[in-house]
């Protein structure tokens, strides 16, 4: 039923994990990814006792009584607060693990930003193995993003991967089973949610929170089109918030140019971070991506119009993954579907 493997007299299953700014994901071999949640967790102010975790502490942002606060462990790619992001992936982790595997084998592999810490990467390993595992890997995210694309990162064909999460933007370029180059850039959704909330202040006079914001972004955010797209293209919502003046709620009609031009400048670090990874991969590999593009995951790759746009500034095709929200779990489900062809890939 879980897809295990006999191993002496004993089971194992295997795990993979997208330990992400914005969610966690979770795929257990043989049934697939099992909870997608935020990566939120709710504490108590007083002693930082753990409430809630992922989508029960994410509807609590700006909720919250004194005694309890929401907060994201993970911010910009950096774990702010070691204990509580060990806290929280062991408790999603128990969700999976649960007592039914209790005394059996577990490997779990977590797909994790370049630009993680040594002590950043011995708390990821210690909450596992609180949760239950027997073994831990880690997995660069651009290789896992790879992976989940259906790439052969084991091949020297190179592959530049632009994962664009909820606090950094990860490039990779991927070839011979290694990350011959590897970057990550503290621009993503997060940043863009913020840039949208300033710009409600700053123009409106509105006071909105990052819940908000998001929801602002999925429904407006687009990159514009050269020559526009005119006043009959034009989107409208209402949005809700506390006016900065009379400290009343009220609400306003907020237009898409209102965001696409509240998005410039994240964007805009984003296709930099982009040119200066074209300029600094070698030219074997440069040919490559030149003949089969650049490949955009994450969430961050769902705003309409960033592909053409990079197309447009690199000179090089580029294309959004399919289902790009998944694609780092379904690479780390391919390095325990078969962990001895993918093992020289983990640490």
């Amino acid at each position: 039923m879980f897809g295990f493997i006999p191993v002496g007299k004993r089971f194992s299953t295997a795990i993979g994990v997208d330990l992400g700014t914005g969610n966690t994901l979770v795929h257990l071999r043989g049934k697939g990814i099992v909870l997608n949640e935020p990566s939120v967790v709710a504490v108590s102010t007083e002693d930082r006792t753990v409430r809630a975790v992922g989508l029960e502490a994410k509807r609590m942002l700006g909720r919250t009584p004194a005694s309890v606060e929401a907060v994201r462990p993970i911010r910009d790619g950096v774990i702010a607060e070691v204990s509580l992001v060990e806290e929280m992936l062991r408790l999603f982790l128990k969700r999976v693990i649960r007592n039914r595997l209790a005394g059996l084998r577990v490997r779990v592999v977590v797909a994790v930003p370049t630009g993680l810490t040594a002590l950043e990467r011995r708390a990821i390993r210690s909450s596992a193995l609180a949760a239950g595992a027997t073994e831990v890997h880690l997995v660069p995210e651009p290789i896992a993003a790879a992976l989940g694309v259906g790439y052969a990162v084991d091949t020297p064909t190179g592959h530049m991967l632009v994962g664009i999460g909820g606090g950094t933007t990860e490039i990779g370029v991927v070839a011979l089973g290694g990350l011959l180059y590897g970057a990550s850039i503290r621009v993503g959704g997060d940043r863009i949610d913020r840039a949208i909330a300033a710009h409600v202040r700053r123009a409106y006079g509105l006071l909105i929170g990052e819940p908000t914001a998001e929801l602002v972004k999925i429904q407006l955010g687009a990159i514009e089109e050269e020559g526009g797209d005119g006043a009959e293209g034009e989107r409208v919502v209402e949005v809700r918030g506390r006016d900065l003046v009379s400290g009343l709620p009220t609400r306003i009609a907020l237009r898409s140019a209102d965001v696409r031009e509240a998005i410039q400048e994240p964007v805009q670090q984003i296709v930099a971070g982009v040119l200066r990874a074209l300029e600094a991969t070698p030219p074997e590999l440069a040919a490559d991506i030149i003949e089969r593009g650049i490949t955009l995951t994450g969430g961050g790759a769902l705003l309409a119009g960033l592909d053409r746009l990079i197309e447009r500034h690199a000179g090089v095709p580029v294309r959004v993954a399919e289902d790009p929200l998944t694609c780092v779990v379904r690479g780390t489900a391919r390095i325990v579907d078969d962990f001895d062809r993918f093992a020289a890939l983990v640490a």
